[in-house]
């Protein structure tokens, strides 16, 4: 039931949260196409009342004025910070202040970086760890530790009577739109997209948080960005998918040209790669957005990197592109490196030594001098059967 821009989820349990609409751009690298939310819930139980997670900075006010309709903010006993970013901390201060009486409860971790970000004297912070529980009566909040993901110090709140998940960025996904997940057509292409721009670094810690809540009788899931999951098996099914590393016959072509050379060569891999029956995901780094190349890299076998040479080494967008990925962390397992210069290479070799360390079979880096020739068509459309034919082998 949606009233007043207030969602109620069960008796006594509601979102507060705000949408930000205009939002376009998160962490001065991440795009935000569709905008996002800042989700925040109110407990309230018969002995106490929890407000779990906060809201962005700018939206303080409109948050104290949905807990307003609901109850006296002063009246808060508990302020639960699941994670310390700001975009789900940033009212904190202000909350505190009004909540005279509320302790801010977090973990360990979180209790430091509450102190350091947000002024928080230790004596108004509970710390818990892993299945500590405070009960608001009839209302038990159970919390659970879920290190890196996406900080240090992150925490799930789980709601034992109503089967409510609180898992803050983990199971998210940034959109502005939506109650329900369940009812967003696109879903899980959004929430794809969200999972390989934050938490695909941390396939193994999400793996252990999973197997952390799979004994949970969970109904729902309240995440702090995008729709509820109240059909939970949704999202986790889809986590499981992705924490595993579970890949398709796919691969991902990114790449920049700046005289075409580059792009004829990347052109023929992908008609050879599609005639094979290898799914394409296309991207020319100069246009393309960096979340949904995230996206795609969440579950393709392989990259195509195509960067010309600058100045002795690769293309600048290439050369981020590269490290991006490496930051990502994706479970590729394959890449391919095309490359042409004028009067001096040497992208192929500086993209070799960023993938350096890095768990990926580099099948070949093939760099030519001036336009493609046929014999450089001919390479390509072997290598592309070759390449083809590894990513079958292990779909």
């Amino acid at each position: 039931m949606l009233e007043r821009n207030i969602l109620k989820l069960a008796e006594n349990v509601y979102w507060a949260g705000v949408k930000d609409w205009n939002r376009r751009l998160f962490d001065a690298l991440i795009p935000l196409p569709k905008g996002t939310s800042y989700n925040a819930y109110l407990v309230i139980g018969e002995t106490g009342k929890a407000l779990i997670d906060t809201v962005n900075p700018g939206f303080e006010n409109e948050l104290i004025e949905k807990i307003r309709s609901l109850a006296n903010p002063e009246d808060l006993d508990y302020v639960v910070m699941n994670h310390a970013e700001p975009d789900h901390a940033g009212a904190i201060p202000q909350i505190m202040k009004i909540a005279q009486k509320a302790k801010l409860v977090a973990s360990n971790r979180g209790a430091e970086m509450a102190q350091i970000y947000y002024h928080v004297p230790l004596e108004r912070i509970k710390v818990v760890a892993d299945n500590d529980t405070i009960s608001l009566g009839g209302k038990t909040l159970r919390f659970i530790e879920a290190p890196m993901l996406h900080w240090p110090e992150t925490i799930f709140t789980y709601l034992e009577e109503d089967g409510i998940l609180f898992p803050c960025d983990f199971l998210g996904a940034h959109l502005a739109s939506g109650v329900y997940s369940d009812e967003v057509e696109d879903y899980l292409v959004h929430a794809q997209r969200y999972w390989g721009e934050i938490m695909m670094p941390f396939r193994a810690m999400a793996q252990k948080a999973l197997e952390k809540i799979a004994s949970l009788n969970i109904r729902v899931i309240a995440p702090s960005h995008g729709p509820i999951h109240r059909k939970p098996e949704l999202i986790l099914n889809a986590y499981k998918r992705w924490s595993a590393g579970e890949t398709r016959p796919k691969a991902v072509i990114a790449y920049v040209s700046m005289w075409n050379s580059t792009d004829a060569m990347v052109k023929q891999m992908a008609e050879t790669l599609a005639s094979e029956g290898v799914e394409l995901a296309f991207h020319n780094l100069a246009i393309t957005d960096v979340g949904d190349l995230a996206r795609d890299l969440v579950d393709s076998k392989a990259i195509i990197l195509g960067a010309p040479t600058v100045l002795g080494g690769a293309h600048p967008l290439a050369v981020y592109a590269t490290y991006l990925f490496k930051a990502l962390r994706p479970p590729t397992k394959y890449a391919v490196i095309l490359s042409s210069y004028g009067w001096s290479g040497g992208a192929a070799k500086q993209i070799q030594e960023l993938l350096s360390g890095f768990k990926i079979e580099v099948v070949d880096a093939l760099e030519i001098n001036g336009p493609p020739t046929e014999e450089t068509m001919r390479q390509i459309v072997e290598l592309g059967k070759s390449l083809a034919q590894k990513i079958k082998e292990e779909a």
